[in-house]
Protein backbone atom coordinates (compact mmCIF):
# COMPACT_ATOMS: atom_id res chain seq x y z
CA UNK A 1 0.00 0.00 0.00
CA UNK A 2 1.23 3.49 -0.82
CA UNK A 3 0.59 6.17 1.76
CA UNK A 4 0.69 9.91 1.39
CA UNK A 5 0.45 12.32 4.28
CA UNK A 6 -0.75 15.85 3.67
CA UNK A 7 -2.13 18.88 5.43
CA UNK A 8 0.95 20.23 7.10
CA UNK A 9 1.90 23.87 7.15
CA UNK A 10 3.04 26.82 9.18
CA UNK A 11 0.61 27.79 11.92
CA UNK A 12 0.60 29.81 15.09
CA UNK A 13 0.45 28.24 18.49
CA UNK A 14 -3.04 27.54 19.72
CA UNK A 15 -4.68 26.85 16.39
CA UNK A 16 -5.87 23.58 14.92
CA UNK A 17 -4.65 21.62 11.96
CA UNK A 18 -5.85 18.40 10.39
CA UNK A 19 -3.51 16.01 8.67
CA UNK A 20 -4.68 13.40 6.22
CA UNK A 21 -3.22 10.08 5.20
CA UNK A 22 -4.43 8.78 1.87
CA UNK A 23 -3.81 5.30 0.59
CA UNK A 24 -3.55 3.81 -2.84
CA UNK A 25 -2.79 0.37 -4.06
CA UNK A 26 -4.67 -1.49 -1.35
CA UNK A 27 -7.69 -0.96 0.80
CA UNK A 28 -6.76 1.01 3.87
CA UNK A 29 -9.31 -0.86 5.97
CA UNK A 30 -6.98 -3.87 5.91
CA UNK A 31 -4.51 -2.00 8.09
CA UNK A 32 -4.17 -0.28 11.38
CA UNK A 33 -2.76 3.19 10.85
CA UNK A 34 -0.39 5.12 13.02
CA UNK A 35 0.89 8.66 13.02
CA UNK A 36 4.48 9.33 13.99
CA UNK A 37 6.52 12.48 14.04
CA UNK A 38 10.14 13.49 13.99
CA UNK A 39 11.25 16.87 15.19
CA UNK A 40 14.53 18.40 14.03
CA UNK A 41 17.40 16.75 15.80
CA UNK A 42 15.19 14.30 17.63
CA UNK A 43 14.21 10.70 17.23
CA UNK A 44 10.99 9.65 15.62
CA UNK A 45 8.15 9.22 18.10
CA UNK A 46 4.73 7.67 18.18
CA UNK A 47 1.77 10.06 18.13
CA UNK A 48 -1.45 8.10 17.63
CA UNK A 49 -2.83 4.92 16.12
CA UNK A 50 -6.20 3.58 15.12
CA UNK A 51 -7.33 0.01 14.65
CA UNK A 52 -8.63 -1.32 11.36
CA UNK A 53 -12.22 -1.07 12.50
CA UNK A 54 -11.69 2.32 14.15
CA UNK A 55 -12.99 0.88 17.41
CA UNK A 56 -9.72 1.38 19.26
CA UNK A 57 -7.38 4.34 19.31
CA UNK A 58 -4.09 4.97 21.07
CA UNK A 59 -2.33 8.21 21.84
CA UNK A 60 1.01 9.31 23.11
CA UNK A 61 0.82 11.31 26.32
CA UNK A 62 1.79 14.41 24.38
CA UNK A 63 -1.23 13.96 22.11
CA UNK A 64 -3.90 12.96 24.62
CA UNK A 65 -6.65 15.51 24.92
CA UNK A 66 -5.43 17.57 21.97
CA UNK A 67 -5.19 15.20 19.01
CA UNK A 68 -7.86 12.95 17.53
CA UNK A 69 -7.21 10.18 15.07
CA UNK A 70 -10.05 8.96 12.88
CA UNK A 71 -10.55 7.04 9.70
CA UNK A 72 -12.94 6.81 6.79
CA UNK A 73 -12.56 3.39 5.24
CA UNK A 74 -14.89 4.32 2.41
CA UNK A 75 -12.70 7.25 1.40
CA UNK A 76 -9.56 5.26 2.21
CA UNK A 77 -8.21 7.99 4.45
CA UNK A 78 -7.08 8.48 8.02
CA UNK A 79 -7.04 11.90 9.67
CA UNK A 80 -5.22 13.40 12.60
CA UNK A 81 -6.93 16.45 14.01
CA UNK A 82 -4.55 18.47 16.10
CA UNK A 83 -5.91 21.14 18.40
CA UNK A 84 -4.17 23.67 20.62
CA UNK A 85 -0.93 23.24 18.76
CA UNK A 86 2.30 24.06 20.57
CA UNK A 87 5.73 24.94 19.23
CA UNK A 88 6.95 21.57 20.48
CA UNK A 89 4.55 19.90 18.04
CA UNK A 90 6.77 21.13 15.23
CA UNK A 91 7.90 18.06 13.29
CA UNK A 92 7.56 16.07 10.14
CA UNK A 93 4.50 13.89 10.56
CA UNK A 94 4.31 10.47 8.95
CA UNK A 95 1.52 7.96 8.62
CA UNK A 96 2.28 4.27 8.63
CA UNK A 97 0.29 1.08 8.14
CA UNK A 98 0.52 -2.14 10.08
CA UNK A 99 -1.62 -4.94 11.40
CA UNK A 100 -2.03 -4.08 15.07
CA UNK A 101 -2.59 -0.55 16.31
CA UNK A 102 -1.63 -1.51 19.86
CA UNK A 103 1.80 -2.61 18.72
CA UNK A 104 2.58 0.77 17.24
CA UNK A 105 2.86 2.28 20.71
CA UNK A 106 5.88 0.12 21.43
CA UNK A 107 9.52 1.09 21.28
CA UNK A 108 11.39 1.53 19.15
CA UNK A 109 9.11 3.92 17.26
CA UNK A 110 7.88 2.26 14.12
CA UNK A 111 7.34 -1.10 15.76
CA UNK A 112 4.45 -2.92 14.16
CA UNK A 113 4.49 -0.90 10.96
CA UNK A 114 4.99 -2.23 7.47
CA UNK A 115 4.42 0.66 5.12
CA UNK A 116 5.30 4.31 5.44
CA UNK A 117 4.33 7.37 3.54
CA UNK A 118 6.30 10.52 2.94
CA UNK A 119 5.86 12.98 5.73
CA UNK A 120 4.24 16.36 5.92
CA UNK A 121 5.89 19.20 7.79
CA UNK A 122 4.06 20.95 10.60
CA UNK A 123 5.65 24.10 11.94
CA UNK A 124 4.10 25.81 14.94
CA UNK A 125 5.31 29.29 15.70
CA UNK A 126 5.05 30.86 19.12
Amino acid sequence: VQLQASGGGLVQAGVSLTLSCAASGRTLSNYAIGWFRQAPGKEREFVAAISRSAITTYYADSAKGRFTISRDNVKNTVSLQMNSLKPEDTAVYYCAAGLMAATMQSDPPGTGTRFWGQGTLVTVSS
